[in-house]
């Protein structure tokens, strides 16, 4: 390959080549984020950040993804463990 080619021509993608966080990552991370601030997740799925940019159903999607269902299980488990600690 010249010169030329390199500096002006397409760059082929790789398999190798690394990826950016997609949309829908981003939002997961950032319900995720804001659930372990304490926020309820009814909150979160009605903040305008989220409403801005992600339809309904992205929304929904959005529940389905493991870490997401992680980060909600864990907290309400930790939540309910912390309840029963308390009433003993």
């Amino acid at each position: 390959m010249g010169i030329f080619s390199r500096l002006f021509g397409k760059r082929e993608q790789s398999a190798e080549a690394p990826r950016g966080i997609s949309k829908e990552e981003a939002l997961g991370a950032y319900i995720v984020r804001e659930h372990r601030k304490g926020r309820s997740l009814e909150e979160i799925l009605d903040d305008a950040y989220l409403k801005n940019r992600a339809t309904d159903e992205q929304r929904l999607r959005l529940l389905e993804r493991p870490e997401v269902i992680r980060a909600v299980g864990e907290d309400t488990a930790a939540m309910a463990a912390e309840h029963v600690r308390e009433a003993t």
